[in-house]
């Protein structure tokens, strides 16, 4: 494995989006343990994406204008739900005082759900992982395979080191309402602004 993919794989995961705000989110919102679960559920709704960038599919959506904007919208929807259950203080990824436990398939449905509904990530894979796959290689389908593992593997170390973070600094924040109101506010900012960008982004 390349130390040119690692690297480059490192910046695209460490790169604040989607999947590190539901991180912190549930960390902040549940601590340690809804953070795994968050990491771990974010890191599974990658996993549509990469087989379908193995499997060529990512092609198919590319060419597909309709199913490309069919499952956008969906995603900006959803992303602006989720500003919206952050904002009133609900669902699995609010930020709150409250020190009940969300439901462990509530945070991986979520996490899952926001970036599942994001297709530019099969057409990021798409066009990622075959730079990485040499025009000699023997067996382009098992390396793009283990190149989409390795990502996998980095994209829940990464965000499990964001989650537990946020967990750490759970009670400081949780603790001092004017500091919870304004992380509400952030969250929900954060997830209309990946909203827009989906929304308005070029395929």
């Amino acid at each position: 494995m390349s130390l040119e993919f690692l690297i480059t794989s490192f910046i695209v995961v460490a790169s604040p989006g989607t999947g590190v705000l539901i991180t912190l989110a549930a960390g902040l919102s549940g601590g340690a343990r809804a953070s795994l679960v968050a990491a771990f559920g974010c890191t599974l709704g990658t996993l549509p994406h990469m087989i379908a960038a193995v499997s060529g599919l990512a092609a198919l959506l590319h060419a597909s204008a309709f199913a490309f904007e069919f499952i956008r919208y969906l995603g900006v929807a959803y992303l602006l739900f989720m500003a919206w259950q952050v904002l009133k203080e609900k669902g699995a990824l609010a930020v709150e005082a409250d020190r009940t436990p969300k439901s462990a398939w509530q945070v991986i449905v979520s996490a899952i759900l926001a970036n599942l509904l994001n297709p530019k990530l099969s057409i990021f894979f798409f066009a990622f992982l075959p730079q990485f796959v040499g025009p000699d290689e023997t067996a382009p389908l098992l390396r793009m395979t283990e190149l989409s593992l390795a990502f996998m593997l980095m994209t829940f170390g990464i965000f499990v080191v964001y989650g537990l973070f946020a967990a750490s600094v759970r009670n400081h924040v949780i603790s001092r309402p004017s500091i919870l109101a304004w992380m509400r506010r952030v969250f929900a900012g954060a997830f209309v602004v990946l909203g827009a960008r989906l929304a308005f982004s070029a395929r």
